[in-house]
């Protein structure tokens, strides 16, 4: 397989909701596509990161940056570059994560496609229907609040995670349980807002009986999670420390975490995502897919992670409604509280052309063959 074009495509879609968070808060999705074109098929993946360094260190400008002068060059000179030797390839260039994972993906969706092989199948799925949590931002009022979480409920959702941070946590998280009851299935995400310091107050959440506190702490502080692991009741779990299988390995020997939320764009790509999977089965620790806002081509792609067998809790893979009245692929649509995998070659969906151009804000080439 022989690369021919790598383009990058700028979108922004309006969210049909804010969406906000201990980081940021988002009224649109702001990100890139990038389009990789070979002599066999084209494969697509989208950006994990944002225009600003708020969630990540990593963001747009600077991955497209990374991308045109350093992993592009690297991964076009290979001989055949298909998507095994990429990771080696890519190497050299410490860090960004992101940019790694969109790159990779592109050209594992075009190598999927071409062999006709979808991608769940390439990555060892064992099932054809994900269960979908939905993840719910902070509101401006308890009211506001539970009339969403209803929303979600009476669509269908299996599982309902609350963004807190300090100042939002216990009031809403236990409006909610008193609200839809101790059978709703209930955690939380601080996206590291919170100190060790904060510990006697984060164990009063224990009385809600949740599913888990997803990364209270900050993404460096292994250590403060093994601490705040022994005074908590409720299960921690681990996101943005989680960065590879090593770093999984060692959380989990070290008792930092007891569940592992894996989000393929931040650790590098579906391939260590599946190695991350293989590494908490083997230790016993369950894992759930997190999401990024993605659209149906993100979005079609975590669905063939989350159906390999150590996916056991609902995951962050809503349906397209959730965050867009128009999708740039088909709609997801969610039934019995699931979704289904695609079963076509690669990613399973087609871009949509008049979704794309509606969309689009630039196209730019980052390399065409001579």
């Amino acid at each position: 397989m022989n690369i021919e074009l790598i383009e990058l495509v700028e979108v922004r879609l309006p969210l049909v909701r804010p969406f906000r968070t201990s980081c940021s808060a988002d009224t649109e999705r702001h990100t890139f596509l990038l389009h990789v074109v070979t002599d066999a098929a084209e494969g697509w993946a989208e950006f994990g990161g944002d225009p600003e360094p708020l969630y990540s260190p990593e963001f747009a400008a600077g991955a497209e940056r990374v991308l045109l002068d350093h992993l592009v060059p690297r991964v076009t000179a290979l001989p055949r570059p298909g998507a095994a030797r990429i990771a080696a390839a890519m190497a050299p260039v410490k860090g960004n994560p992101m940019a790694k994972a969109l790159l990779e993906t592109a050209i594992l969706d075009a190598e999927c496609r071409a062999h006709a092989m979808p991608l769940g199948t390439y990555l060892g799925a064992v099932r054809d229907r994900v269960a979908a949590g939905v993840s719910v931002g902070i509101t401006d009022t308890i009211p506001e609040l539970l009339d969403t979480i209803s929303g979600y409920l009476a669509e269908g959702y299996v599982r309902i995670k609350l963004k807190i941070e300090p100042g939002w946590d216990l009031e809403p998280v236990g409006a909610a349980r008193r609200e839809f009851g101790d059978g709703l299935a209930l955690q939380v995400d601080a996206n590291t807002a919170y100190s060790l310091t904060d510990a006697e107050h984060l164990r009063r959440l224990d009385e809600f009986g949740l599913v888990q506190i997803e990364q209270p702490l900050a993404e460096d502080d292994v250590a403060g999670h093994v601490e705040l692991a022994k005074l908590l009741r409720t299960p921690i779990c681990l996101d943005e420390s989680i960065r590879s299988a090593r770093d999984a390995a060692a959380a989990i020997r070290l008792g930092a975490c007891r569940i592992v939320n894996i989000k393929p764009s931040r650790v590098g790509g579906y391939l260590e995502a599946r190695r991350i999977h293989d590494v908490c089965v083997a230790h016993g620790i369950p894992v759930w897919c997190g999401g990024m806002l993605e659209t149906g081509i993100g979005r079609a792609q975590n669905l063939a992670l989350a159906a390999l067998p150590g996916f056991v809790l609902p995951n962050d893979i809503s349906a397209s409604s959730r965050y867009y009245a128009e999708d740039l692929t088909e709609a997801f649509e969610l039934a019995d509280g699931c979704l289904s995998v695609p079963d076509g070659p690669g990613s399973g969906v087609t871009v949509l052309p008049a979704a794309l151009r509606r969309h689009s804000v630039a196209t730019r080439k980052l390399y065409q063959k001579r």
